[in-house]
């Protein structure tokens, strides 16, 4: 993990209006969130899933509420590493396959390739551009 300091850093957004904003850009919501907490992410390469990613946590409401305000933390470049084939630990079931399809990470905090620090930081100035552009 890379962490980029950013301006955004402590800006508060309405969920909803912020989600507009970095959809367009290549955005997604993480999957890793919480009523109190979540992340924006932008994937800047397949090879082994190089991500950036926008913490944020709700300072007003709860993510899945209408009107939630969040607060924007310090971004941050991860990888993961996905094996290959069959994953020797999924849960087999109809109804846990629907919900446990892939396979685990080799290495969440994978190291992060020099070759992607400097599409993550420009990234990050492109957010900054996004979210201060009024």
């Amino acid at each position: 993990m890379i962490e980029i300091p950013s301006k955004a850093e402590g800006m508060h957004f309405d969920l909803f209006k912020l989600e507009r904003m970095l959809k367009p850009l290549g955005y997604t919501i993480g999957s890793g969130w919480d009523y109190d907490h979540g992340s924006f992410d932008y994937k800047i390469d397949d090879d082994g899933y190089q991500f950036l990613r926008v913490p944020f946590r709700a300072i007003d409401g709860q993510l899945d509420s209408n009107g939630c305000t969040v607060a924007i933390g310090r971004p941050f470049l991860l990888s993961h590493k996905y094996q290959q084939g069959i994953d020797d630990h999924a849960v087999t079931g109809n109804m846990t396959a629907a919900f446990n399809q892939f396979s685990e990470p080799v290495d969440k905090d994978a190291n992060f390739p020099e070759k992607y620090v400097d599409i993550g930081k420009s990234l990050v100035n492109e957010l900054e551009s996004t979210l201060f552009a009024d």
